[in-house]
């Protein structure tokens, strides 16, 4: 029997290795180099990855299509597909809301596609038991087939639409929302001049604390961008369950102060960091 093909929208640092989980597995994976970046490219190259060259012909080649996006994009990249007329197995992995992924899941299956929910915690999967794709829907299992020879680990967690976004929520609400108050409580530290105090309180507390925070507030900046739209969804994920939004708000606008830094080519000093949270006001 023919294994299906599947088309992975977009090959990027998270992409390419469920791209790679997928052909580990067996499958042909394809993809679409209109419109996007060298880096991209590349990525794809290295793993040889087959070039439907536009969406329009990876959604008539491919029988799977998985998107992995920014979660700004994740509803636009949805009524891409549908507008290609697709009618395969449909994977949202990306970063949103479970009411977002409803949403997408009724456009997708109204158009006469199969909608799966996912939710990926962890990094780019490279090594067993690091990265999880968790998967909700009818056919969720099915879905999980695709990635069965790892190192991406998968787990079904029931029929119901939007049930991997929401663990997914909650999960990064907790990793990148901490993240994001620890950066915001340094630069107000520094602003206030008393960092060093607060971290000789913290070491009382927990020894290497203080390096957690720098080390944290630093490395985050390289995905910085990416996670202010997470944080939006987070923040409408837990209003729709009667929880304030407000924190992540903050949160996301923490990762907007920070999104400048996308791109640099090494990791920026702390006090850049620090300097880049503070809001400067312009006194006329």
């Amino acid at each position: 029997m023919t294994k299906p093909t599947i088309g992975v929208l977009h090959p990027g640092a998270m992409g390419i290795s469920v791209a790679a989980t997928a052909q580990k597995s067996g499958y042909a994976v394809y993809w679409s180099s209109a419109g996007r970046s060298p880096e991209t490219c590349e990525r794809a190259k290295q793993f040889a990855l087959q070039d439907a060259k536009t969406l329009e012909q990876l959604c008539t080649t491919c029988d799977v299509i998985v998107s992995v996006c920014p979660p700004h994009a994740a509803e636009v990249v949805a009524h891409e597909v549908i507008d290609c007329s697709f009618k395969g197995l449909y994977i949202d992995a990306n970063a949103i809301s479970p009411q977002r992924t409803v949403r997408i899941g009724e456009a997708i299956d109204g158009a006469g596609a199969t909608f799966v929910d996912g939710g990926i915690i962890g990094g780019p999967a490279w090594e067993p038991n690091t990265t999880w794709l968790y998967l909700s829907g009818k056919r969720a299992s099915m879905a999980a087939t695709c990635f069965a020879a790892g190192p991406l680990e998968t787990q079904v967690i029931g029929e119901e639409i939007g049930k991997a976004s929401a663990i997914k929520m909650c999960y990064a609400a907790y990793t990148k929302g901490t993240t994001a108050l620890l950066s915001a409580i340094l630069a107000a530290a520094e602003q206030l001049d008393v960092r060093e105090a607060l971290y000789e309180q913290w070491s009382r507390d927990l020894a290497d604390l203080p390096e957690q925070a720098n080390r944290r507030t630093q490395r985050v900046t390289a995905k910085a961008w990416r996670f202010a739209g997470e944080m939006e969804e987070i923040a409408a994920t837990f209003r729709a369950v009667g929880i304030p939004g407000e924190f992540h708000e903050g949160a996301a606008a923490i990762y907007q102060r920070m999104a400048h830094f996308k791109g640099a080519s090494e990791m920026p000093s702390l006090d850049d960091v620090l300097a880049a949270l503070v809001y400067k006001i312009s006194i006329p």
